[in-house]
């Protein structure tokens, strides 16, 4: 996959434009939606996301605290207790602290740690999307037993917000304006460069806590060349409002209910993920469906075409005809093996089957397990089977 522009690293060169020339996306929202958007935020002050966050605790580094996000993000939780640290990934009692294992879901709610992104790279992918921006956040308030995320984190994995994103666009701008038009089509798409904004986070999730979403959906619509995609468990409809005319693309995960009931922890459930397809592409989205990840467990072939069948009931013809699918397999790892066994150990009957299983040396240099090869083989060719049977329609961009 061609890849034309110089370097990744924000080093400043080839700035072609920069937030003056976006109306400062990066700065709109410190106090409502983007332009566009036809009211507040009414779902982020309600019952449900206050359950999620009941935020006590916010830790943040001085500059960050001090930030127009930080004092948005403050005036948020007014009666959080602000704790200043010098480092966001390094927090004495929170990081490496074996004892928060047993506090894994409090500590996701109740705490948030703020910091400011000090490297802005963008890496090239060519699976999901071609490019992995900085992203906006690290953490999530949801509690999936399967996430990479927590792994370099060590006993608790709540979010950390990087305010200043005003940096983050300035520096995708560039990057974007580096690329000029893709010369081809790919799997990540026919015209557009793609970059995934949320790698290490939940966009609908960060968009409960203030506005880097909103402001990065913005950004991309102005943005004639390049389309935003970020993955998402919960369904924030305060996203409905931001106007995305056809420049971001969120991916709704998906696996069959009872799957998601014992891994998906503090998600939205499956079917309501489903139902908000139709409502996100009458607001402008571009609505894709991770098949994620797919958990090989007795039964997995008939709980997944029952997912099949839903998807091909409920949603409308208007999104079948837009939407794509990536299938995951599940990736996990032995630490986070370890740490679920304190938190949540059945979720480990079904992601830990080393028989089933072989270990694989990660891009970052972790140690993962992943199913065998022939296991990974003959499940995918089972799910494309599955597919074809049930949801013909529903066309597979990668699979991995």
């Amino acid at each position: 996959m061609p890849h034309p522009a110089g370097p990744s690293d924000d080093d400043g060169a080839a700035t072609l434009f920069g937030l003056e020339a976006l109306g400062a996306p990066g700065a709109a929202s410190t106090t409502g939606p983007p332009a566009g958007a036809s009211a507040g935020p009414v779902f982020r002050t309600g019952d449900t996301a206050r359950r999620l966050l009941p935020v006590r605790e916010i830790y943040a580094e001085p500059a960050a605290a001090a930030s127009p996000r930080g004092r948005q993000i403050r005036e948020r939780f007014p009666e959080a207790r602000l704790i200043e640290v010098d480092s966001h990934w390094n927090i004495p009692g929170l990081h490496g602290n074996e004892g928060n294992v047993e506090r894994w879901v409090r500590v996701k709610g109740e705490t948030l740690v703020l910091g400011e992104r000090k490297t802005l790279t963008t890496r090239p992918n060519g699976r999901s999307a071609d490019w992995i921006a900085p992203g906006p956040s690290n953490g999530c308030a949801m509690a999936c037993a399967y996430c990479y995320v927590p792994r370099r984190k060590g006993y608790a994995n709540p979010v950390t917000v990087f305010t200043n994103i005003d940096a983050i666009i300035a520096h995708l701008g560039r990057h974007i304006a580096r690329q000029g038009r893709k010369p081809a089509p790919n799997q990540c798409d026919d015209t557009a460069w793609v970059y995934d904004i949320g790698e290490n986070g939940d966009c609908s999730v960060d968009a409960l806590i203030c506005d880097n979403t909103a402001d990065l959906v913005h950004a991309f619509r102005q943005w004639p060349t390049a389309k935003a995609s970020f993955a998402t468990k919960f369904v924030n409809p305060d996203l409905l409002a931001y106007d995305p005319r056809g420049r971001t693309r969120i991916r709704f995960s998906v696996m069959p209910a009872d799957d998601s009931r014992l891994l998906d922890v503090r998600t939205s459930p499956v079917a309501e993920r489903v139902a908000a397809a139709a409502d996100f592409v009458d607001a402008g989205y571009e609505v894709h469906f991770n098949l994620s990840p797919v958990v090989l467990r007795p039964g997995w072939q008939a709980a997944w075409g029952e997912l099949l069948e839903q998807l091909d009931d409920v949603l409308p013809a208007r999104v079948k005809e837009q939407a794509a699918a990536e299938v995951i397999m599940l990736t996990h790892n032995r630490d986070l093996h370890e740490v679920n066994l304190g938190w949540h150990p059945k979720a480990e009957d079904a992601l830990w089957r080393p028989a089933l299983q072989q270990s694989k040396r990660s891009e970052n240099g972790a140690l993962n397990v992943r199913y065998r090869n022939q296991v990974k083989a003959e499940a995918l060719d089972d799910l494309r089977g599955l597919i074809a049977a049930r949801a013909p329609w529903l066309r597979i961009r990668y699979a991995f």
